[in-house]
């Protein structure tokens, strides 16, 4: 009988949160077959332990897609050296659908090129839009190192997709063009 409840109450929370945690573990996880893949044994381990966890499971399972990402980019970081980097700057923005998906697949793929820490707080603080706060309780480590992780993250996403060489040779002209006034 306990286990029946158990059960109803996993697929009630499922029912409810189950298409937002599959979008974190497709954008952790790089496709949408990898994020199935990574929820799914994310949700094995949550099963494990349904009964000893108090209060809302959704932490638990968070915690747990984020460890088991960082796990498979540490596994795969050949693979993710090979991949070409694609420019955000070569997407033009456009309302055509699929300029929308190049440019979603784009990111995804420069954010495939963070290092896993830098990759879990921008995916938390950006796309989950979690405060430092709560992005520093989820990853179990301190807003200082949300703050610094985050800024570095998207230092080199910058830097990945070529517009920060672009604001550079920008800056350069406009100091320029102010000593050339002065």
């Amino acid at each position: 009988m306990h286990a029946d409840r158990a059960v109803a109450d996993l697929e009630l929370f499922l029912a409810e949160r189950g298409d937002l945690l599959l979008r974190t573990a497709v954008l952790l996880a790089g496709s949408r077959e990898a994020g199935e893949d990574l929820l799914q044994t994310a949700l094995e381990r949550l099963l494990k332990r349904w009964t000893t966890i108090e209060g809302s499971p959704e932490g638990y399972l968070r915690r747990t897609l984020y460890h088991l990402a960082a796990d498979r980019w540490r596994q795969q970081a050949a693979l993710h050296r090979q991949l070409r980097l694609l420019r955000a700057g070569d997407a033009a923005t456009v309302a055509d659908p699929m300029a929308e998906v190049e440019l979603r697949d784009s990111l995804v793929r420069l954010l495939m090129q963070l290092p896993p820490r830098q990759r879990a707080v921008i995916v938390a603080r950006y796309w989950e839009q979690l405060s430092e706060a709560e992005s520093a309780q989820l990853l179990g480590c301190s807003i200082g190192t949300v703050k610094s992780a985050t800024a570095r993250g998207l230092q080199r996403l910058r830097e990945l997709s070529g517009s920060s060489a672009r604001g550079q040779e920008d800056g350069g002209q406009a100091r320029i063009s102010k000593e050339r006034m002065a």
